[in-house]
């Protein structure tokens, strides 16, 4: 994977990152999804999707902080299986009463 998007596009949702995409490898999944997804796949490790995210969310793969590495394995999980995928979120990042974390 060469991107990852983590904890902080976590029920923001800040889609500047798409836009400037030259692969489109960013996806949103449904409604239900609290994040952004890059494909680990499709994404051609450009980095412009870092630089464009105003919420500081996106890093490279070997850059993310060792306390957002389950987002490594989240994002993967995505594209292999998206209810696990959430289910493994919301476990660790369960939603607040309020709505904020």
């Amino acid at each position: 994977m060469a991107y990852v998007i983590t904890q902080a596009c976590l029920d923001v949702k800040e889609r500047a990152c798409v836009s400037v995409c030259p692969v489109d490898c960013i996806y949103e999944g449904d409604e239900s999804d609290r994040m952004l997804f890059i494909h680990p796949e499709q994404c051609i490790n450009c980095g412009a999707c870092e630089m464009e995210c105003p919420h500081f969310a996106i890093y490279s793969e070997e850059d993310v902080p060792e306390k957002l590495r389950a987002f490594v394995t989240i994002q993967r999980l995505f594209f292999e299986e998206p209810a696990k995928a959430r289910e493994e979120l919301n476990r660790l990042y369960p939603r607040s009463s309020c709505g904020v974390l």
